[in-house]
């Protein structure tokens, strides 16, 4: 048995569950799987928001929030330029192609987040970390 994920021609997501993957196909192609809310019979499967475990049954360690930041952080800092105060003007120079293409980071304030937002420049915000004394 196998279980897939679904979403209809409308989005609602539902899941269910067939023998196989080929049983999926064979009742999608014939019409006889429904939407549980609005009946639609155009359905789709979606990515599930689980994992498997591969690695023979080892106890995965888990990963606290403040740890991931913490990764981010430490990867940033490594290959990000950090150019302060002037994030929003160099990811414009960036983003119209005045400076070179290259991984920035800095402050902004909220309007020149708007700013940014508003020119389609991609960009990320991530918590400040504090780093825990040992």
């Amino acid at each position: 048995m196998i279980a897939f994920d679904l979403m209809c021609g409308h989005g609602h997501i539902f899941e269910c569950w067939f023998k196989d993957s080929g049983s999926y196909e064979e009742q999608r192609s014939a019409g006889i799987i429904d939407c549980p809310v609005c009946s639609d019979t155009r359905v789709e499967k979606v990515l599930s928001p689980f994992f498997v475990k591969k690695n023979g049954g080892e106890k995965k360690t888990e990963v606290e929030p403040h740890q991931a930041l913490q990764a981010i952080h430490d990867f940033v800092e490594k290959h990000f330029e950090d150019v302060g105060i002037d994030f929003a003007k160099e990811a414009l120079k960036i983003h119209f192609g005045e400076s070179k293409k290259r991984n920035i980071k800095g402050t902004t304030t909220i309007e020149e987040e708007t700013l940014l937002k508003k020119e389609g420049v991609s960009f990320l915000k991530i918590p400040i970390v504090k780093r825990l004394l040992n």
